[in-house]
């Protein structure tokens, strides 16, 4: 059955409400906001071209207490806001039914990007990392299935420590955000 979130259109709030509203991580937050830049001007171009459909929507799950959110969803802002898109957020913690129709290998992983059709029918999502950087929770995952086992919090410590290296200092990882996001509205 296709997923839909035609009962979540226009119960959320704005970007701009989001960051507002912030009491955590904020100015790091809107630091990464100001670094975004385009990696290219190709990219630019087919970001704006989206404001010639108006049968798109964005609803992005997500918190401020999040160190993903507060790295990813500066660049999913950054490219969405020249789309014309109309963008909702939705608190995790407010819309857990939503939450868990889309689980990241069976986890409330956070942000989650969805566009849906004017009607709620879901095309499809991004999150809650770019791939490169999510490879080693996979791995980890896949790699440790008894969460009560004696070394499964050093092992999620070390991954967590090089998800935290493969993000790097600097905003470069954005442009993976971009790459991926770009990717998945060419294919709707």
């Amino acid at each position: 059955m296709s997923k839909s979130v035609a009962e979540k259109l226009g119960k959320g709030i704005s970007p701009q409400q989001f960051v507002d509203g912030m009491t955590k991580n904020k100015e790091t937050f809107i630091g990464w906001m100001e670094q975004f830049s385009w990696p290219s001007q190709e990219d630019r171009e087919l970001f704006e071209s989206m404001n010639n459909r108006d049968d798109l929507r964005c609803l992005i799950l997500m918190a401020d207490w999040c160190g993903d959110v507060v790295r990813n969803v500066p660049a999913v802002f950054g490219a969405l806001e020249v789309t014309g898109i109309p963008t909702e957020v939705l608190i995790m913690e407010e819309h857990l039914d939503t939450m868990d129709q889309f689980l990241t290998m069976g986890g409330r992983s956070i942000p989650i990007v969805i566009f849906a059709d004017t009607g709620g029918a879901v095309l499809g999502q991004w999150g809650p990392r770019p791939k490169r950087i999510q490879e080693p929770m996979v791995a980890f995952k896949q790699a440790n299935p008894d969460r009560e086992a004696a070394d499964y919090q050093d092992n999620l410590a070390a991954t967590r420590k090089e998800i935290g290296i493969r993000y790097g200092e600097g905003p470069g990882y954005q442009a993976e955000v971009v790459k991926e996001l770009r990717a998945l509205l060419e294919s709707f």
